[in-house]
């Protein structure tokens, strides 16, 4: 059984940082993408930013050169680093594994509160 354990939201002032940590457990025969959708308070989940099996990252326009995501496959886990926070960023963010044919997982959500 895939799981994914979510870690390191919290409160912090804009202009602060905080590092997501997803752990994913289980057995997941081949990963697509790995990474990060957020949803705020009456708004759609949206993408925040994602590692594809070859190692290229996307991100949404509203977190480029603030957030940064890597992968550690020893540890089968994926990170975001968010710098710069801005309150625009508060959301519940869910971490994600794309595992083609066997589906797509979700962790259960963190929450991120940026205060201004």
């Amino acid at each position: 059984q895939v799981q994914l354990v979510e870690s390191g939201g919290g409160l912090v002032q804009a202009g602060g940082s905080l590092r997501l940590s997803c752990a994913v457990s289980g057995s997941i025969f081949s990963i697509k993408s790995m990474g990060w959708y957020r949803q705020a308070p009456g708004k759609q989940r949206e993408l925040v930013a994602r590692i594809i099996s070859g190692g290229s990252t996307n991100y949404a326009d509203s977190v480029k050169g603030r957030f940064t995501i890597s992968r550690d496959n020893v540890k089968n886990s994926v990170y975001l680093q968010m710098n710069s926070l801005k309150p625009e960023d508060t959301a519940v963010y869910y971490c994600y594994t794309d595992g083609g044919r066997a589906g797509i997982y979700w962790g259960q959500g963190t929450q991120v509160t940026v205060s201004s």
